[in-house]
């Protein structure tokens, strides 16, 4: 099973057991919770965030902090004395996506038990 989260801007598809960078989270406690986009179960059934998608949660535990690489801005102008140097270093917090559940519990669970009535 995979879901689609939005963190910082960018879309993340992500599945249960996944490390991935997520642009700084301010509030980076121990745990943090998603709201999912898009949930693909086991089965190949995608659930869009306009059916069944209010109560899905995708859980997450931070794993740490880092920053990326430096990007440097130059510009000049020739024969105008216009120099400008700026730079830019992007702050990352690496997660850990512990679980994805639907409105209940986890998805296996869900479908196991809607399997057997």
């Amino acid at each position: 099973m995979y879901a689609v989260i939005r963190a910082g801007g960018k879309q993340h598809k992500v599945a249960k057991g996944d490390v991935i960078e997520v642009e700084r989270v301010k509030n980076s406690g121990e745990n943090l919770e998603f709201t999912p986009l898009l949930v693909v179960d086991d089965k190949g059934k995608a659930r869009s965030a306009k059916s069944d998608l209010t109560k899905a949660r995708v859980l997450a535990k931070v794993v740490g902090e880092a920053k990326g690489a430096k990007i440097e801005v130059r510009k000049y102008r020739n024969k105008t004395g216009y120099r400008r140097h700026t730079g830019h270093r992007q702050r990352y917090t690496t997660i850990q996506i512990s679980d994805i559940k639907l409105s209940g519990g986890t998805a296996k669970n869900k479908e196991g038990s809607s399997d057997g009535t």
